[in-house]
């Protein structure tokens, strides 16, 4: 197989159905909704030129593969008790923090905004 980036858009949109085949297999909600959402995102980028944006959509694709692999194993150990999954669930729990205070942040700036008349 070739580097991933240098196969052809149509060859990773293969592969990708071929992965939702694996993940969501048949007719459900979430399988219709993962094809369709691959669809678009293809669909979208199907008139693009620019070999430089190209390539950054297909390094995107590749990334997107890599990260549900990534998830799928690190919910397969955590299931083991292994650490991947216990890491994984660390880091969602520090995120979601994270974005509930910059949240709450631009909650505060408008209120401020707001009280000056602005």
């Amino acid at each position: 197989m070739s580097a991933p980036t240098q196969r052809t858009s149509i060859q990773l949109y293969r592969d990708l159905l071929r992965l939702l085949a694996h993940i969501a297999p048949g007719t459900s909600p979430k399988s219709v909704a993962l094809r369709t959402t691959v669809r678009a995102q293809f669909e979208n980028s199907r008139n693009e030129e620019d070999p430089a944006k190209i390539e950054a959509l297909k390094a995107n694709a590749v990334r997107a593969l890599s990260n549900y692999m990534l998830y799928q194993g690190g919910v397969q150990d955590k299931k083991k008790g292994g650490k991947l999954g216990a890491a994984m669930d660390n880091y969602h729990e520090r995120s979601v923090q994270g974005m509930q205070r910059n949240g709450n942040d631009s909650d505060d700036k408008k209120g401020a905004a707001d009280s000056i008349g602005m």
